[in-house]
């Protein structure tokens, strides 16, 4: 595991660190994330041979399922906070995959340029300030081969009033300015200014707390 001392002040898992233990619980209860999981998996059409990185990896729900699909890929996760790669390694550990955790913001991500063939991201980018988005998204943009994709499952537009109403919990935990972003439709924009080619708003579900839809994009 790389270790990169944190510079910055960040949100954790649920807003506090006392509920990482039970975000996988709160998490599959609420946003379907083992249905959506797949359906970014399908969408990111992985093949043999392929480098992975799951952005913000969390408790690595979605870095193992990717091993567990494609054994033969290399697969490596990424998060900040090192409380919740304990609990992502430990699953790994009882699933008998083999992955790769490191401890680093995704603003200042330790891999050389052109290093994957496809970054996927689960919950994230709206926890992130519009500054950060932006870093983020251009530090995709350099580790990501030619031709390489990003693709990206999180809250988007709302879907009518409902789930515009229902998405109010989430900016109370996570901050409404830069949830704002996603459910006023910014991240479209922000993947074109990184310099993504093919920008797509893809399929969005309806959860109990708001609209997920699911991005793809190009270098």
């Amino acid at each position: 595991m790389k270790i990169t001392p944190p510079d910055r002040e960040y949100v954790p898992a649920l807003g506090f660190h006392w509920l990482t233990p039970y975000y996988d619980v709160v998490v599959d209860a609420v946003t379907q994330t083992g249905m959506i999981s797949k359906q970014l998996i399908q969408q990111a059409q992985i093949d043999t041979g392929h480098h992975i990185l799951d952005l913000a990896c969390g408790t690595g729900t979605l870095t193992i399922l990717i091993k567990q699909c494609f054994p033969a890929v290399n697969v490596t996760g990424v998060d900040c906070d090192e409380r919740i790669l304990s609990i992502a390694q430990r699953k790994a550990n009882q699933a008998d995959v083999t992955i790769q955790f490191d401890h680093a913001f995704a603003e200042k991500l330790p891999y050389p340029d052109a290093s994957f063939d496809r970054i996927v991201s689960s919950l994230f980018f709206h926890h992130l300030t519009w500054d950060n988005k932006k870093s983020t998204a251009n530090e995709v943009y350099r580790t990501l081969k030619p031709q390489g994709e990003l693709h990206v499952a999180d809250w988007g537009q709302a879907s009518s009033l409902l789930m515009r109403g229902l998405f109010i919990p989430v900016q109370l935990v996570d901050g409404f300015k830069n949830t704002q972003d996603n459910v006023s439709g910014k991240l479209v924009e922000l993947f074109k200014q990184a310099g993504f080619a093919k920008v797509v708003q893809q399929q969005s579900f309806n959860t109990v707390f708001g609209t997920m839809t699911l991005y793809s994009a190009v270098k």
